[in-house]
């Protein structure tokens, strides 16, 4: 071997040297790809999971763990118990549509492209109804950041964001799978003649609202197909049941059926816990595929429950707090949110931090260690997950509504503050609340406190970009 390298330093066997060098070379080279490739297949494999469920037109207390016994929710209640229950979390939105993009986009209500059920132009809807506004090309999505960051992307349940060829189809935001409903009217029904697997129509088993295909049976059972099918990859799966949003429809009130209740209560509460158990089957399934310690669970809903709760005088589904669906007081936007995951998450949590639907998407980009994008209202609240200090007290949280008389409102530190009647143009004036002494918005203490009503004034102006799809109707050119 050394007199191999002395003929080589003098420059004899010059070819014999340069296939050697060659062959070493190659050896490195191949080395250092083997090693990129195998870091980044680690890389991949260590990503955790995200499941996001979300139920619709759920209350704040209609689980177990925010203090409803009457309901039972055995599996929602282990959740809490598992992870980190959350008592001031808010939707983004306290409607269906507007609620789903400000949790797919990071941006409020006064940013986001859809800000209402109906509006100004858009298009006519599968249920027939003018003006719905589907999320533009432009707009990004959780879905979106998570798929580029090497996620497998599944949303099942109703979606509400994009009609049919247009640009909010699932499939062009994001989603790798669709299983579900595009328009939400139509999912008010549980047996409906068909729902859509990505772009396809999948005709079922029913007619003029009954049959045999009930459709979150039906979403519950693909959502357990696709956990299965992606357990060995980093998935994204976004679950918007539809449950217990009316019409108040099911196979049978199980437990409930002799409960000497209005027939829609009994619908109600059975529907919980029917998804209740498939919210066990769900972490029954992440069990079973060694992928329970990876897995990132979120569970809340779209918004407060609706006026059938209060009609039956049974669950006080909102309780304690003030207002229902579509309104602008807690009864309207605060929702149970419990978060779950055994690696990071220490169990059996309770958190009072402040946060709403537009700080799921950099929460969620964070945990996957991708950036989100920088014209988004929201922040990520991974560090108060993970059991770290997390001050949000200097920013506030915005909503705007133009359903009924219209409303805007805004929440930080401590305080609410409300402005009703903003699409009559004789605005009232602004309200204003302590919700740390006055979780039920009984006290209106605005003209205690001029200077944070003051305060509540200029966000409502900055916070507030014009839209052309959503206008306050006195401001609306006929």
């Amino acid at each position: 071997m050394i007199q191999f390298f002395r003929e080589i330093y003098f420059g004899r066997n010059i070819q014999t040297a340069f296939f050697v060098l060659c062959l070493v070379s190659l050896q490195l080279l191949t080395g250092a790809c083997t090693s990129k490739k195998e870091a980044s297949l680690t890389d991949e494999i260590s990503k955790p999971n995200i499941i996001f469920i979300m139920a619709d037109d759920m209350g704040y207390a209609d689980a177990g763990a925010y203090g409803l016994k009457i309901i039972k929710t055995p599996h929602i209640d282990q959740l809490a118990h598992e992870g980190m229950r959350f008592t001031q979390c808010y939707s983004g939105s306290s409607v269906c549509a507007p609620a789903r993009s400000v949790l797919m986009t990071g941006q409020h209500t006064g940013h986001t492209h859809v800000r209402g059920n109906f509006g100004l132009g858009g298009v006519v809807g599968l249920g027939g109804g003018k003006g719905r506004v589907p999320l533009r090309k432009e707009d990004v999505t959780v879905a979106q950041l998570l798929k580029n960051a090497g996620y497998a992307t599944g949303m099942v349940g109703k979606w509400g964001l994009g009609e049919p060829n247009t640009t909010g189809e699932p499939g062009k935001k994001g989603f790798d799978e669709f299983y579900g409903f595009l328009n939400q009217r139509r999912a008010h029904t549980y047996y409906p003649d068909y729902i859509w697997k990505n772009k396809e129509k999948v005709m079922l088993n029913n007619k003029d609202g009954k049959g045999t295909d009930y459709t979150h049976d039906l979403f519950a059972d693909y959502t357990i197909d696709f956990v299965k099918r992606h357990k060995d990859k980093p998935f994204f799966l976004y679950i918007p049941f539809c449950i217990p949003h009316d019409a108040y429809e099911l196979p049978d009130n199980g437990e409930y059926e002799n409960m000497a209740w209005d027939e829609d209560a009994k619908a109600y509460a059975a529907m919980i816990s029917r998804m209740d158990k498939n919210v066990g089957r769900i972490m029954q399934t992440l069990d079973e595929t060694g992928i329970d310690d990876n897995t990132y669970v979120f569970f809340t809903s779209d918004n407060g429950a609706a006026q059938s709760s209060v009609d039956w005088g049974l669950f006080d589904s909102n309780a304690p707090l003030r207002g229902i669906k579509r309104d602008p007081y807690e009864g309207g936007m605060r929702v149970p949110m419990i978060v779950r995951n055994p690696k990071s998450i220490a169990a059996g949590k309770t958190s009072d931090l402040a946060w709403y639907f537009a700080d799921v998407l950099p929460t969620l980009a964070e945990i996957a260690g991708t950036p989100a994008p920088e014209n988004i209202d929201g922040v990520s609240v991974l560090p108060t997950l993970q059991g770290k200090s997390l001050d949000l007290s200097d920013r506030y949280m915005y909503w705007e509504f133009y359903e009924k008389q219209g409303w805007r409102a805004t929440h930080f530190g401590d305080w609410k503050a409300i402005q009703n009647k903003m699409n009559l143009g004789d605005q009232e004036p602004i309200e204003l609340y302590n919700l740390k002494d006055d979780i039920s918005e009984k006290h209106n203490v605005a003209e205690l406190h001029p200077e944070i009503v003051s305060k509540a004034a200029e966000i409502f102006k900055k916070a507030h970009v014009p839209s052309e799809h959503f206008v306050w109707k006195y401001l609306q050119k006929h």
